[in-house]
């Protein structure tokens, strides 16, 4: 009996264009494409094409495949054009989650993105005038009437903390707002800093590293633990251009510490005519400690005590876009302005747009429309009775639900040391190990990622949104079954 060869099989391949003209994938083409189409079914032909090599199909089995080339490349097509960004459904309670996006965007922001984005606009169009303006201005009067509301501390001369003329500007992130005022406030200088404030933000990226990209010099003072304002002050010389305070907000040193309180700091830079920059890294619009949140300090706290300039994040304790924010004393912000770097770091139409509508929200007292601000409102009791709901319907003898005590996190970087009391779902599977249940529930459509912890699987809802419950239930429904 004769044996095919591998040529031969590799013969039988068709062309990418004789598969092209199968009436399933002309159809297809027209829907999606030719240059798609042609590209998955190369992929197709590829793989065939390696399970030849390697001995994994004789002519039977080759004939099976080609028979089923359509819907082959259907697939393939359909993954090739699978947007790789997607919601998940976060079940780790943790608020700001890094990885799944930090805050969640108000329905109001993509509203205004919507809007804007769509149709031309006023970006930068001075409609009174009929001349070029300039972007920033449509989110610094609200930013001035957050800012200087209740704000009681000033110079009285119009350029002080908490003056009417206290001024915001906005960049891609907290670290570029950082690099952008050492670099106004400092460059071919030195920054005094405390050794204890030295912090490590994401990706590996380290304060230090930041300060010697804008070309301002580093003079380290105190110890890692305790830091004195003398120390400060015995460091200040001829070349000091700024001193600076960084809030430990990833992290906490506990123990035999100090560090010098921010009107000691304040009072020294106006002693010497220095600028104090303070890099809130979180830094919140509104007073959290009615949700349980202490010793994270607010951007309003830090101007109204006397703070030159405070940088802070949009998509952390704001609630907001990621966004890098610079607010204080009017003279400095405009040298910030008319700095290079502004330009090549400012942000686009669409973070103006949701940062302004995320704004507009504190303005008006809306703070449930904040989605972070809402999870962190949420009591115990509340999260209690929805896990309660949930865990009667998903219940079988495959899949033991409990509900127990628990802990959510604030996260981003913010308020390492709070906690909110929740309460959790435990899941248990006869037939899957945590590790394989947890990955199960990523695997599942949408994604659904959660806590193991002990052996168990744990669902947190404070950051499961309301309407993901039913999705929610339907995953768990099937793992059950």
């Amino acid at each position: 009996m004769k044996t095919t060869s591998q040529a031969d099989l590799f013969r039988q391949l068709p062309s990418v264009d004789e598969l092209a003209r199968m009436p399933e994938l002309a159809r297809l083409a027209s829907q999606e494409g030719q240059t798609a189409v042609a590209d998955a079914v190369r992929a197709v032909l590829a793989r065939l094409r390696q399970e030849i090599s390697a001995g994994g199909l004789d002519p039977d089995g080759l004939r099976l495949a080609l028979s089923r080339t359509a819907g082959a490349v259907e697939r393939e097509l359909r993954r090739a054009l699978e947007l790789s960004l997607r919601p998940v459904i976060n079940a780790t309670g943790v608020i700001l989650h890094t990885n799944l996006g930090r805050a969640p965007l108000a329905l109001s922001t993509i509203e205004h993105i919507r809007e804007t984005a769509t149709r031309y606009s006023n970006l930068e169009f001075d409609g009174a005038s009929g001349q070029r303006g300039q972007r920033d201005v449509h989110v610094d009067r609200l930013f001035r009437q957050l800012l200087n509301d209740r704000a009681t501390a000033g110079s009285g001369d119009g350029s002080g903390p908490g003056s009417p003329e206290a001024s915001t500007i906005v960049v891609n992130n907290n670290a570029a707002a950082v690099l952008l005022a050492l670099n106004t406030l400092a460059d071919g200088g030195e920054v005094i800093v405390s050794r204890g404030e030295l912090v490590e933000i994401g990706g590996s990226f380290r304060i230090p590293d930041v300060m010697s990209k804008s070309n301002a010099g580093l003079r380290e003072v105190g110890t890692t633990n305790r830091t004195r304002i003398g120390d400060y002050e015995g460091a200040i010389q001829e070349k000091t251009k700024l001193l600076l305070r960084v809030h430990r907000s990833n992290f906490q040193i506990t123990g035999f510490t100090e560090q010098p309180s921010l009107e000691e700091l304040v009072d020294l830079a106006r002693k010497y005519n220095l600028p104090l920059l303070e890099d809130l890294g979180s830094g919140a619009l509104m007073d959290l400690r009615p949700f349980g949140i202490s010793g994270e300090p607010g951007v309003l706290d830090s101007l109204r005590r006397g703070v030159d300039v405070v940088c802070y994040s949009g998509d952390k304790l704001l609630g907001g876009p990621q966004a890098g924010m610079l607010s204080g004393r009017g003279d400095l912000i405009a040298r910030m302005r008319s700095n290079s770097l502004f330009r090549a770091l400012r942000v686009d139409k669409l973070t103006y747009a949701a940062l302004e509508a995320t704004l507009l929200a504190y303005r008006k007292r809306d703070y449930q429309a904040i989605p972070a601000v809402r999870m962190m409102s949420l009591s115990k009791e509340e999260i209690g009775r929805r896990a309660e709901a949930v865990a009667k319907i998903v219940q079988t003898a495959q899949l033991q639900v409990e509900v127990l005590d628990g802990e959510s996190m604030i996260g981003g970087g913010a308020a390492p040391s709070a906690v909110l009391p929740t309460r959790l779902l435990s899941l248990t599977s006869k037939q899957l190990h945590a590790d394989r249940l947890a990955a199960a529930l990523r695997a599942s459509g949408p994604p659904i990622v959660a806590r193991v912890e002990g052996g168990r699987v744990l669902l947190d809802l404070r950051t499961v949104f309301p309407d993901q419950d039913e999705k929610l239930i339907s995953v768990l429904q099937r793992l059950g079954a």
